[in-house]
């Protein structure tokens, strides 16, 4: 399995390291023919905004979306935004999205940075996926100026969301896989045996 890692700004680095503890062979992908014989993506966490400009600016903003569009996705924070066919709350202007995910997401939900958190998270699909050495129970998740999902299409199905009725901050609709925090920042490895289980699946 080749999973790429879109490389153009925020915590890839992190992510490759998790895809490799698995033992999974994950590139930077910098460029569209990077894209050429991968399984599937992930976009990480990091400034949206940005991402989707030099998205743009390298030429990878389309191929981005003809892969989405065949192969599996997960977007992260920033990568969740991205990933989404409509946000709200955007800077000035606007910012490019890939799409695919029938989901609108508010990009500022939770604050700035100074509003960053943690939260135990129940998401009964991890349990398929969990091993012995993983972690039991609620998935302890990190926000940081986290997004979150305000709107779902009838074909998405809602993965986890805040305790007590709380926002929805993880979504899968078919091949994508979106998260509103940083599993790549975490110990736990489920969400990342989670996204490999829909990769070998489809």
């Amino acid at each position: 399995m080749k999973i790429g890692v879109l490389a153009l700004q925020g915590a890839f680095r992190e992510h490759i390291l998790k895809l490799q503890t698995l033992g999974v062979d994950a590139p930077e992908v910098r460029l569209p023919k990077h894209l050429d014989d991968l399984d599937a993506l992930i976009i990480p966490g990091g400034e949206s905004t940005t991402m989707g400009k030099l998205a743009e600016s390298f030429g990878l903003l389309e191929p981005l979306k003809a892969f989405t569009r065949t192969k599996p996705a997960w977007g992260t924070c920033a990568g969740l935004i991205l990933l989404a066919n409509r946000a709200v709350r955007q800077k000035k202007g606007g910012q490019p999205l890939i799409g695919g995910l029938d989901i609108t997401v508010d990009r500022n939900f939770f604050g700035r940075q100074v509003d960053s958190f943690e939260a135990d998270l129940e998401a009964s699909a991890l349990a398929e996926v969990a091993q012995p050495e993983d972690p039991h129970g609620p998935f302890h998740a990190i926000f940081i100026r986290a997004p979150a999902v305000v709107e779902v299409g009838p074909g998405v199905q809602v993965l986890t969301r805040l305790p007590e009725n709380g926002p929805i901050v993880a979504v899968r609709e078919g091949r994508l896989l979106g998260t509103a925090f940083h599993p790549e920042l975490s110990d736990d490895l489920r969400f990342h045996r989670y996204f490999l289980s829909m990769v070998q699946r489809l």
